[in-house]
């Protein structure tokens, strides 16, 4: 099912406890390592990187595939994409022989034929998203300015 309300994705979030971040990387200035790096260290989310090319990620093991992954760990709750577009469909298929429950296409990676195959296999499907986002937003800790203020309170602040 493709979840398209906040609803629904955070449902999903608060059903998941393992991610598989395929693209994740250890070079601090991408995405993926902000990324990677927020969701294991806030909230219940253990995540792991999924990249052929390294080892480990701050001193977490990455797996070559989904299939070593699964192999090892079992299934993944959610499969996270950082990867282009061209390359979503293979990727889900790997996602759905690891027996993933979901897949969370970051944002710009939008391929239709990949959100078709994973839709069709009856996995939960977020398109365009960015799951750090999503988390830091429904844990309350995403301000107007993107940043985690650590206050939350609906009153103005007296200037």
């Amino acid at each position: 099912m493709i979840l398209t309300t906040p609803t629904e994705r955070r449902a999903l979030l608060d059903r998941s406890r393992t991610v598989a971040m395929v693209g994740a990387s250890p070079n601090h200035a991408r995405p993926s390592y902000f990324v990677f790096s927020y969701l294991r260290t806030h909230g219940k989310l253990d995540v792991t990187p999924i990249n052929p090319t390294i080892t480990e990620i701050d001193g977490i093991r990455a797996y070559p595939t989904l299939a070593a992954y699964a192999a090892e760990r079992g299934a993944p709750d959610i499969v996270d994409v950082f990867r282009k577009p061209d390359d979503a469909p293979s990727v889900v298929r790997d996602a759905i022989a690891a027996g993933a429950k979901a897949i969370w296409f970051q944002y710009g990676v939008i391929n239709d034929e990949a959100i078709r195959i994973a839709d069709d296999a009856g996995l939960d499907v977020v398109v365009d998203r960015c799951i750090k986002v999503e988390s830091a937003r429904f844990d309350g800790g995403l301000a107007v300015a993107g940043v985690n203020t650590g206050l939350l309170t609906a009153k103005r602040r007296v200037r």
